[in-house]
C-alpha cells in the first residue's frame, strides 16, 4: 500500500513538475545537550538496535553484535566516534555510545538518528 501512495505521490510531482522531498537527518535539529552536561538528547527510531563493543575495550563499535534495542525517542547519547564500520547517511562512518533498554552498553549507528549528530561531543576528546 504505501509502495502505490509513494508512486502516486511521485507521479502527480512529476506531472506538476515539483520534486517530492524525502526527510533526512541533515533536515532534522540537532542534537541538544543534556542538563548534566555529559548527555545529549537525539530524535531517534524507535526499536533501533544497540550494537556492542570489539572486545572488552567497550572503545570501539561492533556491527555484527546486537546488545538490545531503543525503543525511547527521543534517547540519549554519551559521545560520537568516526571513522569506524560503514553505515552510510551523511556521517558514513559515524556511530554514538548510549544504553540501550535493556541497560546495556553500546552503540548506535548514525543513520538510525534523525537529528543532526554533529553537535555531541567526540568520544575522544
Amino acid at each position: 500500500m504505501r509502495f502505490r501512495w509513494l508512486l502516486a505521490t511521485a507521479g502527480l510531482a512529476a506531472a506538476i513538475g515539483t520534486t517530492v522531498v524525502s526527510p533526512s537527518a541533515s533536515a532534522a535539529s540537532g542534537c541538544r545537550q543534556h542538563d548534566d552536561g555529559i548527555r545529549y538528547w537525539c530524535q531517534n527510531v524507535s526499536g533501533a538496535p544497540v550494537y556492542g563493543s570489539i572486545g572488552n575495550s567497550r572503545l570501539y563499535p561492533n556491527p555484527d553484535q546486537v546488545v538490545g534495542t531503543m525503543h525511547s525517542n527521543p534517547s540519549w547519547f554519551y559521545c560520537k566516534l568516526d571513522g569506524q564500520a560503514w553505515v552510510g547517511g551523511p556521517h558514513p562512518t559515524r556511530w554514538l555510545r548510549t544504553v540501550a533498554d535493556n541497560g546495556q552498553y553500546g552503540w548506535m549507528k548514525d543513520t538510525a538518528i534523525y537529528s543532526e549528530t554533529d553537535p555531541v561531543r567526540d568520544c575522544y576528546s
